[in-house]
């Protein structure tokens, strides 16, 4: 393997990662009938809720600085290469319209850009200082968090974003799938979730892509209930683009409220469509500019609001 700048025996170092780990036992999985290599990798993935479930205290304790970081009007930003970027770009992306970020306040960066979603760009995880140039991009500032992920937890692209945001008086969290990763030691917050060695050698889209997955899952969707866009499990800060979700805004409002279809209907169109409002018009009896101004004066959290307007 050619040797980097950076990394002048990348070789050694893999070979030292258990993500990368050859399993002599399943050398013949290519004569396996289709059927038991889906068990076999059912069985696998079994294991990847057990190894997330290790490390909660600090995704938890992650969670909670990102919550009050956000509360004061900063992003969420996750940097990876490969995968582990992709993941980021994925779970980023589904915050608006699950629930109803700004643009722009939850960003997933991947080495190489938009275009490294669907194909491959050449060396662009080497670089950190790639990943440097992209958080210029946003002006980061010490409201924000950069959470770089890696399952090795060496990838230059990621560490890279991590030292250079921390450096900028930013939050960091480091999600690597190897104990004594450089990115967790980098981070403020270190979350190695070791999943073990791959089904195939060093495709760590399998899983470590899946545990991946799961902790971008526990902090986004935690830090927005922390944040008050829910109402208990209800997605009240939904953004209703389409049919189906106007169909689902109106059932979140029912489910929260017991109200009736056509009471339902009216307190949406009294508030422009927006649920928390909604809610708040049916269980506290006030207009929709008065829920408006309660839901402002409360940071946008629901139940706030309802004990205000309850007095």
């Amino acid at each position: 393997m050619t040797s980097t700048p950076h990394h002048p025996d990348l070789r050694s170092q893999l070979e030292t990662l258990t993500t990368e780990a050859f399993r002599p036992e399943l050398a013949e999985i290519d004569r396996m009938p289709t059927l038991d290599i889906a068990r076999l990798m059912n069985g696998e993935d079994t294991a990847v809720p057990a190894a997330v479930a290790e490390r909660l205290p600090e995704i938890a304790a992650a969670v909670d600085a990102v919550a009050a970081r956000m509360a004061r009007g900063g992003r969420l930003v996750y940097a990876g290469a490969g995968t582990a970027g992709r993941l980021g770009v994925l779970d980023a992306s589904e915050c608006p319209p699950t629930f109803n970020t700004a643009p722009g306040q939850v960003v997933g960066l991947i080495a190489g850009g938009p275009d490294a979603m669907v194909t491959s760009v050449e060396g662009a995880e080497d670089s950190p200082e790639l990943a440097r140039a992209d958080l210029d991009a946003l002006a980061l500032t010490a409201d924000d968090t950069v959470v770089g992920v890696s399952a090795s937890g060496r990838t230059p692209y990621a560490v890279g974003a991590v030292e250079y945001a921390r450096s900028l008086g930013a939050l960091t969290v480091g999600l690597a799938c190897n104990r004594g990763s450089a990115l967790a030691a980098a981070a403020e917050h270190g979350i190695e979730v070791v999943t073990g060695p791959e089904l195939l050698t060093g495709s760590t889209r399998l899983k470590a892509g899946t545990a991946q997955k799961l902790v971008l899952n526990m902090l986004s969707t935690i830090t927005m209930i922390r944040l008050g866009k829910t109402y208990g499990n209800l997605m009240v800060d939904v953004r209703a683009s389409n049919e189906k979700l106007r169909a689902r805004s109106r059932r979140i409002v029912a489910l929260a409220t017991g109200a009736a279809d056509d009471d339902v209907e009216r307190a949406l169109t009294a508030t422009g469509g927006e649920v928390k409002d909604a809610i708040l018009v049916l269980l506290a009896d006030v207009d929709g500019p008065t829920a408006a101004r309660l839901l402002r004066e409360s940071d946008g959290h629901l139940r706030a609001a309802l004990a205000t307007a309850h007095g």
